[in-house]
C-alpha cells in the first residue's frame, strides 16, 4: 500500500583561467576557527563516504546509475543556467555581453556543475524590450555576434556535454519586424495586416480603442497608426509595448513561419527552446471588452482571461512537440519544448505538460512565494500532485530576469532581527530547489549571491515598465545587471575593456561577489551550488522521482528522497534539534552538532526513512 504522504510522480581580459579547478581541501575557510574547518572537514569526508556508498548499493540492485541515463530522458531532472546574454560576459569592450563572452564562460559554468545553458534572446532587435522584440528570428544581432560565433558556442557547449536551449519569442515580434512595416504600407485591406491583430476603433471617428484591454507593462494594449495617405487608421493589439505587436495565430502562415524557425535553429543544433509567453498566442476571436479592465496585468491571478490561456493554444504546442519528435527520431537525443506558462493554478499549467504538448513548464508558484513555511510546503504539494498524470516533472524555478533576486526578496523587514537574512534564507531556499523531485533553473549570479541593485538612478533605466508606467515598483534592471567576474573596481572583468562603461553601472558592493572570490571561497554561494549539484548528480535519491512528508516541528519543512535521502529547512529564527542523527552531508550554513538552525537547509542521508514503508 502506497503511503498516504507520499506525493506521486511520473516518470579579451580573462580575470582567471575557469579550466584549473581549486583545490578546495587544502583552502583554508575565511572567518573560521580551526575547530569550525575540522568539523567542515570531517562532513566532507562523510558526504564521499555516502556517496560510495549509493553509488555501490546502485549498482548492486541494478538501479541506473548517472551514466546509464538516457539521452531522451535527460531534462526531466536537468539543471538549467539562465544566461542573459547582455550581462553575461563582454568580449569587445563596448560594455554589452555578447555570445563570445558566453562561450568564453563555458567552462565556468561546466565546473559549477550545471547540464545546460537558456541563453536569452540575441536576434536583431531594436531592444525596446532588450531582444524580446525581435526583428528577425534567423540571425544574431550584430552587438552580440553573428552565426558563426553561434556555431562555436554550440560546439564547444557540447564538446563539454552542456545543453543548449534558445529563447523564442512567439507571442509578438517587434515593430520593425518585415512583417509589420509591410502590414503598414499595405492599408486596412493587405494581407499582411491579418498576419497581426489590427482593428477599426470605436467612436464615431474610430477614435477609440477597440476594447478596454490593457498591457502587461501599463497603458492600454492598443495603438493606433497614420495610413499612409496621412489620414488616422486602425488600431493594433500590443498586450506588451506599443513596439511589440502581438502576432494572430489564427492566420496559418504565423504558424508556417515559426515552423521555420524552429527548423533553422534546430538544424544547428539547438537541444531546446524557451518559450516566451506561451499561454498568451490566442486571444478571444471577438475582441471584447474584458471585465476587469483595470487589472494589474503584471499580477498573476488578474490576467485578462481574454487574451490569455485560450484553449486554442494548445493545438500550436501538439505540432511543436511533433516537430521535435521528428528530431528525436533521428538521432534518440530529445529536445525540450519548457514554456513560460503564467496561469492561475498548478492545475491549469498541467494542462501545458501533456504528453503530447510542452516538455516542461516553469513553475513560478514557488519563485511567487514568500518567505513562509505555509506557502512553500502548499505549493510544492499542489504542483508535484497536479503534474503527477501528465507524465512529465515540475520545473523549479526561485529567480529569473523578470524578478526580484532571491538574497533581497527574502530579507525580512529593515531594523528587525530577520533584515539581514535574505542570503541565509536564499542559500536554504536554493537547497531546498535541488532536493525536489524534477528539473531546476538557476539565474546567472544566484550562485554569486548577487543581491538586486536597488538604486539604479532614473537615467540609466531601461525597463520599459518603468518608462511606461513612472513606477520603480516592478522594475527588472535591477536583477540585470552586468555580472562580477573579477577585480575590486566596476567593471570586474566583465568587459574585455578595463574602462569600459556596462550597459547598466554596476555597484561598489559587487567587489566582494566576483566569480573568482566565490571560487576561492569554499563558504560561497557558489560552493553550496556546485557540491549541491554534485551530490544531486551522484545520488540516485536525487533529481527524477517522489517525495514524502516528514513530521517537524512548526517552523521546519522536512521530507524524504528515495532510500533515505533528508531534506530538512528551518524558516524560523531560533535553532531546533536536527531531524537526522550526526552530520548532514551538506548544509547551507553552519550546523552545530545534532540542531539545524534558523533560516539553514541541511541533506542528511538516513536508511531508517526509505521513501515507501
Amino acid at each position: 500500500m502506497q503511503d498516504p504522504d507520499a506525493i506521486p510522480h511520473k516518470s579579451g581580459h580573462v580575470p582567471f583561467d575557469f579550466r584549473h579547478s581549486v583545490d578546495t581541501e587544502k583552502m583554508r575557510l575565511p572567518n573560521m576557527h580551526a575547530s569550525q574547518q575540522l568539523a567542515r572537514r570531517h562532513a566532507d569526508l562523510l558526504r564521499k563516504k555516502w556517496i560510495r556508498q549509493m553509488f555501490t548499493a546502485t549498482a548492486d540492485r541494478g538501479l541506473p546509475t548517472p551514466a546509464q541515463d538516457t539521452a531522451q530522458r535527460w531534462w526531466r531532472d536537468a539543471v538549467i543556467y539562465q544566461v542573459y546574454v547582455r550581462s553575461f560576459r563582454d568580449t569587445t569592450g563596448d560594455g554589452t555581453g555578447d555570445l563570445a563572452g558566453v562561450r568564453a564562460g563555458l567552462p565556468y559554468l561546466k565546473r559549477l556543475g550545471v547540464d545546460g545553458i537558456w541563453l536569452s534572446p540575441f536576434f536583431p532587435s531594436p531592444q525596446h524590450d532588450h531582444g524580446y522584440d525581435v526583428a528577425d528570428y534567423r540571425d544574431v544581432d550584430p552587438a552580440y555576434g553573428d552565426l558563426n560565433e553561434f556555431d562555436r558556442l554550440m560546439a564547444d557547449a557540447h564538446r563539454l556535454g552542456l545543453k543548449v536551449l534558445l529563447d523564442i519569442v512567439p507571442n509578438h515580434c517587434s515593430s520593425e519586424h518585415p512583417w509589420f512595416q509591410t502590414a503598414l504600407e499595405e492599408g486596412p485591406d493587405g494581407p499582411s495586416r491579418r498576419l497581426f491583430h489590427f482593428a477599426d476603433g470605436r467612436g464615431e471617428h474610430g477614435e477609440l480603442p477597440p476594447n478596454n484591454w490593457r498591457a502587461m507593462f501599463g497603458g492600454p494594449a492598443w495603438s493606433r497608426i497614420t495610413e499612409e495617405d496621412g489620414t488616422p487608421g486602425q488600431w493594433y493589439l500590443h498586450m506588451f509595448t506599443p513596439e511589440q505587436p502581438d502576432l494572430n495565430w489564427r492566420n496559418p502562415d504565423v504558424a508556417a513561419d515559426f515552423d521555420k524557425v524552429l527548423r533553422f535553429w534546430l538544424d544547428r543544433g539547438v537541444d531546446g527552446f524557451r518559450i516566451d509567453v506561451a499561454a498568451g498566442l490566442f486571444k478571444h476571436p471577438e475582441l471584447p471588452d474584458s471585465p476587469d479592465p483595470a487589472a494589474d496585468e503584471r499580477t498573476r491571478d488578474s490576467v485578462n482571461p481574454l487574451a490569455w490561456n485560450q484553449p486554442e493554444v494548445h493545438q500550436v504546442w501538439r505540432d511543436w512537440r511533433a516537430l521535435c519528435e521528428e528530431y528525436t527520431a533521428r538521432d534518440g537525443h530529445d529536445r525540450l519544448l519548457v514554456g513560460e506558462v503564467s496561469v492561475r493554478t498548478p492545475g491549469e499549467q498541467a494542462a501545458y505538460v501533456r504528453p503530447d504538448e510542452l516538455h516542461q513548464a516553469f513553475f513560478f508558484h514557488l519563485l511567487t512565494a514568500r518567505w513562509d513555511i505555509g506557502l512553500f510546503r502548499k505549493v510544492i504539494s499542489e504542483a508535484l500532485t497536479d503534474i503527477a498524470d501528465t507524465g512529465s516533472t515540475v520545473t523549479w524555478v526561485l529567480n529569473n530576469h523578470d524578478q526580484v533576486r532571491t538574497v533581497t526578496r527574502y530579507a525580512g523587514e529593515p531594523d528587525t532581527p530577520e533584515g539581514a537574512s535574505g542570503p541565509a534564507r536564499a542559500r536554504a531556499a536554493a537547497l531546498l530547489m535541488l532536493a525536489l523531485p524534477g528539473a531546476a533553473y538557476i539565474y546567472q549570479g544566484e550562485e554569486l549571491g548577487l543581491p538586486e541593485v536597488d538604486d539604479l538612478p532614473d537615467e540609466v533605466l531601461t525597463d520599459p515598465i518603468f518608462h511606461r508606467t513612472g513606477s520603480r515598483q516592478h522594475i527588472r534592471d535591477g536583477c540585470r545587471v552586468p555580472l562580477p567576474w573579477s577585480g575590486d573596481a566596476a567593471p570586474y572583468g566583465f568587459s574585455a575593456a578595463e574602462a569600459a562603461r556596462t550597459w547598466l553601472p554596476q555597484p561598489a558592493s559587487f567587489a566582494g561577489h566576483t566569480a573568482d572570490r566565490a571560487v576561492a571561497d569554499t563558504g560561497s554561494f557558489w560552493h553550496l551550488y556546485r557540491e549541491a549539484l554534485q551530490l544531486r548528480r551522484g545520488l540516485p535519491q536525487l533529481g527524477d522521482g517522489t517525495l514524502r512528508w516528514l513530521a517537524s516541528p512548526p517552523q521546519v519543512l522536512a521530507f524524504v528522497r528515495g532510500d533515505g535521502l533528508v531534506c530538512a529547512v528551518n524558516f524560523g529564527t531560533e535553532s531546533v534539534p536536527a531531524p537526522v542523527a550526526g552530520d548532514p552531508l551538506l548544509a547551507s550554513g553552519a550546523c552545530p552538532a545534532g540542531t539545524l538552525p534558523g533560516a539553514t537547509a541541511a541533506w542528511w542521508m538516513d536508511p531508517e526513512q526509505p521513501l515507501l514503508p
